[in-house]
């Protein structure tokens, strides 16, 4: 009989294949797909994806998208340079609304005939929601920049020095606008110092953007614009008045402050993500409940209200709320994807 051209017909009953080998060699890959640590030999290597749609660290069990390191993207330069293991957090600053200022009638409570005077109130809410509203436009601008050009994205991943000296730029101007009366009263310096404060948290809003694709940035936008718009057209229509509550809100302020201590200390050692997303679910909460607050100060016909020479400060606690939630709610949202 003639051999047959065909090699014989593998039977799973005989085992596997090829025995196993020895030493500390590892298995061969199953289902002929190559390992993770390279190719396989003879074969290319494939190049990493650098389309914006895909995400640069890629899942692992137990992990959400983009929380940990990964292979070096290209654009990196230097071959295996490891990504922060996870996003920043979003800033973490106590609210602060001095309750002696307040209760005082001076500075932010409403005092004499001013609040009477229709014209001199509604001047004053069209130049909050005029200064507000460049406010919003520079921190669009930038976290569009960090979130479609790649190389601005993979710069601020690699170099979160940035970050970090903008939350300090951050930290400071946002205590002195609120403490100091003289700067935030004085023009120009008021603006100035508002200005600075803007770019610094628009600056931490991008960083933190560019480590979430584009369609969770989007949908956070579009969830925060709702939210926005829903809360001021609610606070202007009903009869609820949120400043008596100062004591509560207070006592949330402090919550969610030391929460997120907590929660920033703990994923610093471990990634817990049911911790994670329940910060992200409390900030988002308490920052649309201290927008409504912040709003009726600024409407006046409640029983505290803010003066009409703190328009810096109106502005910039109304700034400080949107931009908490989108943050909140950008970090439920992209870790689900």
């Amino acid at each position: 009989m003639s051999r047959s051209d065909y090699p014989p017909q593998y039977d799973d009953s005989h085992g596997p294949p090829y025995a196993p080998q020895g030493g500390n060699y590892p298995a061969p890959p199953a289902y002929g797909f190559p390992a993770f640590g390279g190719p396989q030999p003879g074969q290319p290597a494939a190049p990493y994806p650098t389309n914006s749609n895909t995400p640069l660290f890629p899942s692992q069990p137990g992990y959400p998208p983009g929380m940990y390191p990964g292979p070096p993207h290209p654009a990196a330069g230097t071959p295996g340079a490891i990504y922060p293991s996870q996003p920043p957090m979003p800033p973490i600053i106590p609210r602060t609304m001095p309750s002696d200022v307040i209760n005082s009638g001076d500075d932010f409570a409403a005092s004499g005939s001013d609040w009477d005077n229709l014209r001199i109130r509604h001047v004053f809410i069209r130049k909050v929601y005029l200064i507000l509203a460049l406010q919003l436009t520079v921190t669009t601008a930038i976290v569009a920049v960090f979130t479609f050009v790649e190389e601005v994205k993979t710069f601020v991943q690699r170099n979160q020095a940035i970050y970090w000296a903008s939350y300090a730029v951050y930290f400071i101007t946002h205590i002195v606008l609120a403490c100091c009366k003289g700067p935030r009263r004085k023009h120009p310096w008021n603006l100035i110092l508002l200005a600075i404060f803007t770019l610094a948290l628009s600056y931490m809003t991008g960083s933190i953007s560019s480590y979430y694709d584009t369609s969770a940035v989007f949908l956070a936008l579009a969830i925060t614009v709702v939210v926005c718009i829903a809360v001021t057209v609610f606070c202007f229509q009903t009869k609820v008045d949120f400043t008596k509550c100062r004591g509560l809100f207070c006592v949330l302020g402090i919550v969610v402050f030391v929460t997120g201590i907590i929660t920033v200390i703990v994923l610093s050692f471990k990634y817990i993500y049911w911790l994670h997303m329940l910060y992200a679910a409390i900030g988002a909460i308490a920052f649309t409940l201290f927008l409504a607050y912040d709003t009726q100060l600024l409407i006046g016909n409640r029983k505290y209200s803010i003066s009409p020479e703190e328009y810096v400060f109106a502005a910039l606690n109304l700034y400080v709320d949107m931009i908490q939630i989108f943050l909140f709610l950008l970090q439920i949202i992209g870790s689900s994807k």
